[in-house]
């Protein structure tokens, strides 16, 4: 009878060891001072900052890459992805304005070449500490069957923290607020299921860079202007939206008080060529693409229509374009792109 080692069954135990030993020294790049256990054991540990927070709301969130690994693996292109991996989950819980704090991975594969995974972490690693936030940990799933050679999935999840009385909900969303877009980064993680049915094969692997341009995080820019108002008597962001899956008319929804909408201009910045490439080579309706894509507007800020020159302009330091796209008017949750 023949022998039958793990090995054979599609699990490499030695190489994933291998593996672990190269993430490490990577993973210390983006560690903060309240880590306090290197990468590799049981559990990750993190110590809150009791100086910096009174009363501190943990605030967290799982999210994932979807099909837009499919465009990776067609271009042979894995540094990039791990960013995107990063940024959904980050954005989104910097809209209750928290500060992410530290970040878990979850990559799952058949099989995957060494060199490829360890892209996948650098843009994990990459994107960790363009938001300030550690990698302490994740898991890496050789399962072999479940996936074919070459694909993979990729997954993360973050927590970070806010103090309670500083924490956006959009309950303080008044009428007459003004909606500020912040440019996108192009596709950023969302709508691919579609992008891959538009497109031809041929076409993807031909726009692979800017398909694959990374997710934009937010959070450094945003997390500025929430310092610089704390202390304040008046929120002046009042609420703030990822533009992810859903895009316009259920994110925004999702933030506004029962007794408000809001009205978006969609000719108040220049939507990016791929979105009208895509949106014509599949004759998809205007509604549906602001249903789907981010049309070049990757976060949404409600404000005080006073601090409208002087966010523009703080953000504009802070190397990010922005525009008033809209406002806030009466309405029970109500989004209208005209």
């Amino acid at each position: 009878m023949q022998k039958i080692s793990y090995k054979k069954s599609g699990v490499n135990i030695e190489a994933a060891s291998r593996f672990k030993l190269q993430l490490k020294p990577l993973a210390r790049k983006s560690f903060r001072p309240e880590v306090l256990k290197d990468v590799g054991g049981f559990g990750s540990f993190f110590e809150l900052p009791k100086d910096k927070y009174h009363q501190p709301v943990l605030v967290s969130s799982a999210d994932g890459v979807g099909t837009k690994l499919k465009i990776a693996i067609l271009a042979d292109k894995y540094d990039t992805v791990g960013i995107d991996a990063v940024a959904m989950n980050v954005n989104d819980i910097l809209c209750a304005g928290a500060e992410p704090l530290f970040f878990l991975d979850y990559i799952a594969f058949s099989r995957l070449p060494s060199g490829r995974l360890l892209d996948i972490v650098k843009g994990i690693n990459n994107g960790c500490m363009q938001s300030e936030c550690s990698l302490v940990g994740g898991e890496t799933a050789q399962m072999p069957g479940m996936y074919k050679v070459g694909e993979f999935d990729l997954a993360g999840f973050c927590v970070g923290a806010v103090e309670k009385d500083n924490i956006i909900d959009g309950s303080e969303i008044k009428e007459g607020d003004i909606l500020l877009g912040l440019d996108s980064g192009g596709l950023h993680s969302n709508g691919f299921s579609l992008v891959r049915k538009v497109l031809s094969k041929k076409e993807l692997k031909r726009m692979y860079k800017e398909l694959l341009e990374p997710t934009r995080i937010y959070v450094k820019p945003v997390l500025s202007l929430l310092r610089e108002a704390a202390g304040s008597k008046q929120q002046v962001i009042r609420g703030i939206a990822h533009i992810t899956g859903g895009a316009f008319y259920d994110k925004i929804a999702r933030i506004l008080p029962d007794n408000r909408g809001v009205v978006i201009h969609k000719n108040s910045w220049i939507v990016p060529k791929i979105f009208r490439l895509i949106q014509n080579k599949g004759a998809i309706a205007e509604k549906e693409m602001y249903h789907i894509f981010n049309m070049g507007i990757g976060m949404v800020l409600v404000i005080n229509p006073h601090t409208e020159n002087m966010i523009i302009s703080r953000l504009s330091g802070l190397g990010v374009k922005s525009r008033v796209i809209g406002k806030v008017v009466k309405g029970n949750k109500s989004v209208e792109v005209i």
